[in-house]
């Protein structure tokens, strides 16, 4: 699956995998030392500060390399 990824890409996804399990860490940790009752995992701020800004610029690659192979078509 990975084969076909040159090193920049390569170093781009583990950035963003780290990214996110870092974030994810955090956030654990955050909901473990919270002061009030709830000690469980706060998924929407994991998927907002931890998925989403590891997800958009690929998203945004995605849209402007379709936009470059159409106009040399």
């Amino acid at each position: 699956m990975f084969q076909n990824l040159s090193l920049i890409e390569k170093i781009l996804l583990t950035i963003s995998l780290v990214w996110m399990l870092i974030v994810g860490y955090l956030t654990w940790w955050n909901g473990l030392n919270s002061p009030t009752g709830d000690k469980s995992f706060q998924w929407n701020e994991w998927i907002w500060f931890g998925v989403v800004p590891a997800i958009t610029p690929y998203l945004f690659y995605f849209i402007w390399k379709k936009k470059r192979q159409e106009n040399k078509e």
